[in-house]
């Protein structure tokens, strides 16, 4: 059996605001944009990355607004791994991404907290 994860759907307040953050801060690609009644089906994803992508779901109703920004209770909820942690940074922060801290060197490797324009935590991270 092959398994994999396909979507990751993360909520938004705006899809267009959601689609320039994700394409222009940070470098993705927006893979679709389709009506789908009310809502929009938008699926964006990293440079060069063929299996896994998310899915900008604009919150409907109030449960869902409200976890905007905290859909993993503060926690760092997605990781963004890269083969140049040094060009992706600095491009980053160019582009006014927020990272919550220095740049640290890990067992693992390179890694930095930055948060997505609602405040969800992401970890950009390039492994040794």
């Amino acid at each position: 059996m092959k398994q994999r994860l396909g979507l990751i759907s993360v909520l938004v307040a705006d899809y267009d605001e959601a689609i320039e953050f994700y394409t222009q801060k940070l470098g993705f690609e927006l893979v679709e944009d389709s009506p789908q009644g009310e809502k929009r089906w938008v699926v964006v994803r990293p440079q060069g990355a063929v299996e896994t992508a998310i899915l900008l779901a604009k919150a409907s109703n109030e449960q869902q607004k409200q976890q905007i920004g905290n859909q993993c209770g503060g926690r760092v909820f997605l990781f963004l791994n890269t083969d140049d942690f040094w060009r992706d940074h600095t491009r980053m922060q160019q582009q006014g991404v927020k990272f919550l801290e220095t740049p640290r060197e890990e067992a693992y490797g390179t890694v930095a907290v930055f948060e997505d324009l609602y405040g969800t935590r992401w970890d950009l991270l390039q492994l040794n």
